[in-house]
């Protein structure tokens, strides 16, 4: 299996809102995927796809920020240790204004 399917399956694909699609709602939109480095600080919430590379979403690194990433890029990562980005299968759908209320609670700013 390809890191491209285990990071996004077809059906997440299919699922997941066009880019501009939650233009209106803002912040209020949902994060419906989360990536994250094993070994870094470094999380990416899925909220808009479009349908090739590019994602819109929460991004928390260095610094708390929502804007654009790509699949290629997310491929591309390895953290310290040298371990690639993760989907966390766990993760229920939130949110970006929640998310980002938790993350700046607990020390990263916007």
């Amino acid at each position: 299996m390809s890191i491209r399917s285990q990071l996004l399956t077809a059906q997440i694909r299919r699922q997941l809102p066009k880019l501009y699609a939650n233009e209106a709602i803002g912040s209020d939109a949902l994060a419906h995927v989360k990536f994250f480095t094993p070994d870094s600080c470094f999380t990416w919430y899925v909220s808009e796809f479009d349908g090739e590379d590019l994602f819109f979403g929460l991004v928390i690194g260095h610094y708390l920020e929502l804007g654009y990433f790509s699949l290629a890029e997310l491929q591309s990562i390895r953290g310290p240790l040298g371990l690639p980005v993760e989907r966390d299968l766990q993760f229920e759908s939130a949110t970006l204004e929640s998310l980002r209320r938790h993350y700046e609670q607990h020390g990263w700013a916007l």
